[in-house]
């Protein structure tokens, strides 16, 4: 049996979740709604103030279904009460970050500056040489941080570019002169 798959979701106070038919699941909480439509097979019930995962067999399919379904469902409702964020690091001399309503400029040692405009659903603030990404969805918030990122990848010999708060980055020894 998948440990994560049968372990149940507890619905915090103040939200709701909803089973369709089709496995769509909608969340709505304090902090917005989600709504997903997940695997088929798996058989999801809400059961008082918690949602359990169920599987039909144990094929090999099945069983990696299982585990993530319930974490889809448990991220969901993460999101709608407590929210995610990412958190980047603008490293480099001339290198930064600055807001301008819902655009995300930056100067990253190109000829022009990048501009990245907001998704939908989604919040970036910029607090000297951090950028935060916040949201409800957790592969959103994850996507958009990526794309930022690769803007400018952090490069191993000095460490300039964009990189995660909590990355190290490994760093290589430059080139020594001639004697």
């Amino acid at each position: 049996m998948s440990r994560i798959g049968r372990m149940p979701i507890a619905i915090p106070a103040g939200v709701t979740v909803s089973i369709a038919e089709n496995n769509k699941v909608t969340v709505k909480g304090p902090k917005g709604t989600l709504e997903r439509v997940l695997p088929a097979e798996m058989q999801i019930k809400q059961e008082g103030a918690e949602v359990v995962v169920s599987r039909p067999n144990d094929l090999k399919k099945m069983r990696s279904l299982h585990g993530l379904t319930r974490t889809l469902i448990a991220n969901m409702v993460t999101g709608v009460t407590a929210g995610y964020e990412k958190t980047l690091e603008v490293n480099g001399v001339g290198y930064r970050a600055a807001k301008q309503g819902k655009k995300l400029v930056l100067s990253l040692g190109y000829s022009h500056p990048v501009e990245m405009i907001d998704p939908e659903g989604l919040e970036s603030t910029v607090d000297g040489n951090k950028i935060i990404v916040k949201g409800i969805d957790k592969e959103k918030v994850g996507q958009y941080a990526a794309e930022i990122r690769t803007k400018r990848l952090p490069e191993p010999y000095k460490g300039k570019g964009i990189k995660y708060a909590d990355e190290t980055i490994r760093r290589k020894v430059g080139k020594t002169g001639k004697k």
